[in-house]
């Protein structure tokens, strides 16, 4: 087994970028176990390090008519069972600090989601498992916000610590990508993620039959926002499966190969003269 710092300087280290994929959420076993399946032929393929993602409970669904999921105990069962089948790191969500340690016989990386970013119980029990801690930028949120989010996790005893850009509200239904953030999260001094389907999210923007809302989203522009999270530079990309996703890693590989978005660049501020 794979130490928690041993996985996070790979995924620190992994070139042109690793990926976490997988369903939003878990369905079924099966429908999990095949996912998985493809989804680690498609990156054994391109050579890109794969952390499979999927949840056991949605907890934050817009809709109580929307599908949550099978829960934390099955759940986590399932998760097991695509771990040992497949031999890949497993990356899950959590709403309640009591749920973390559960989780963390498990997952390999504890994801906290974006409404919950800032909640310190939450951080400081998911730092505490000492696994690595991915902490999703809230919708809400100022990417500075997420500095002091991974210094909670640090300041609890945990170094294994990234940040995750998924958008940023755009009025009451709508999510932006700000290129800018990809860069402003560096300030957290950790691997920075781009969770390129979320961040595509219309919330509470599909009325119900019936009344009610539910969340949707804009997945035809998934690649338009992972190009440039790629282009601009990120350590991870977070996206759920297409049914041609080779086609596009192959693309986000060539971009990430050919862009230095990783490496700062020493822009020269100074006037421009006649020597110019």
């Amino acid at each position: 087994m794979v130490s928690p710092s041993a996985l996070y300087n790979h995924l620190k280290e992994a070139e042109p970028f690793f990926l976490l994929a997988g369903p939003n959420v878990i369905e079924s076993e099966g429908h999990v176990l095949k996912m998985a399946r493809q989804i680690k032929s498609v990156t054994e393929k391109l050579g890109l390090q794969l952390v499979f993602k999927s949840s056991f409970d949605k907890a934050n669904r817009t809709s109580a008519k929307s599908f949550r999921g099978p829960g934390l105990e099955e759940g986590l069962k399932i998760l097991e069972r695509v771990k040992t089948t497949f031999d890949l790191p497993i990356v899950t969500d959590v709403h309640e600090a009591y749920q973390c340690e559960p989780v963390a016989r498990i997952a390999d990386i504890i994801q906290i989601p974006a409404f919950l970013c800032r909640q310190t119980d939450l951080l400081e029990s998911a730092a505490k498992t000492g696994k690595i801690v991915n902490i999703k930028k809230g919708q809400f949120c100022a990417s500075s916000v997420m500095v002091n989010s991974a210094e909670k996790v640090r300041l609890a005893g945990n170094p294994n610590v990234m940040v995750c850009e998924r958008g940023t509200m755009f009025g009451y239904n709508d999510l932006i990508v700000d290129p800018r953030n990809i860069e402003w999260l560096r300030d957290a001094h950790c691997p920075v993620v781009a969770d390129v389907t979320h961040s595509l999210q219309q919330p509470a923007g599909r009325k119900l039959e019936g009344g009610g809302v539910a969340s949707g989203g804009l997945r035809e522009l998934i690649p338009c926002i992972a190009r440039t999270c790629v282009a601009v530079g990120v350590d991870g990309i977070f996206m759920e499966p297409l049914q041609n996703l080779e086609e596009l890693l192959e693309e986000l590989m060539a971009i990430a190969r050919v862009t230095k978005g990783k490496q700062k660049f020493k822009i020269n501020l100074t006037p421009v003269d006649e020597k110019f």
